[in-house]
């Protein structure tokens, strides 16, 4: 990078630069996030619990065709340790940085011919009377890093973004870095799922 390029990011009448892009996503991120719960009295703020959804606001997520928000489970039945599974295979339908409920659903599903440990604890996750729970993919998993990151144990956690047939993607909680793990390791799995307002 030069040292006069900048990074841009502009919604409406918002314009955020600077010559770190990190700097960009992270107040881009806490823009997003916050704009709607100014807007709406019913939306609990950014770590707090959202009644009757099955855990904590984690902002609202710009990911796919429509934003939606990032709804963590709190208590220890929400966090177990586990592996990632599928070490040496290559898996074309866990691929997503972005969409954990593709990834998840593809990985869970009954007719895979390994067990994906990480991943089924969070698709058999219930809280609330909600059952579409799912293991974050990595730019979840980053993003929620930023916002909620005092609701994860400070650790390594799987995300269900598989990077390569040995290695899948990890964010650590506590110290923001985005890595990947051997899939035989052992590491935290968090559900998450979606609220669309």
């Amino acid at each position: 990078m030069h040292v006069n390029e900048l990074t841009t990011y502009t919604r409406k009448d918002l314009v955020i630069s600077s010559p770190d892009p990190a700097v960009v996503l992270k107040l881009a991120t806490l823009a997003i996030a916050a704009a709607p719960a100014i807007a709406a009295s019913d939306i609990p703020a950014i770590g707090e619990y959202w009644p009757g959804e099955g855990g904590v606001n984690g902002g609202l997520f710009p990911g796919g065709d429509k934003p939606y928000y990032l709804i963590v489970p709190t208590g220890s039945d929400a966090e177990a340790t586990h592996e990632w599974g599928s070490y040496g295979d290559e898996l074309d339908g866990a691929k997503s940085p972005w969409d954990g409920q593709a990834n998840t659903a593809y990985l869970a599903s009954s007719n895979r011919e390994h067990n994906h440990p990480a991943a089924q604890f969070c698709a058999a996750f219930e809280r609330d009377g909600h059952k579409d729970f799912y293991l974050m993919a990595r730019r979840e998993a980053s993003f929620l890093e930023i916002t909620v990151p005092d609701v994860f144990a400070q650790a390594y956690h799987w995300t269900s973004s598989q990077r390569a047939a040995y290695g899948a993607y990890s964010m650590g909680f506590g110290d923001g870095w985005l890595t990947f793990g051997v899939k035989f390791d052992e590491r935290l799995a968090r559900p998450v799922r979606r609220k669309f307002i």
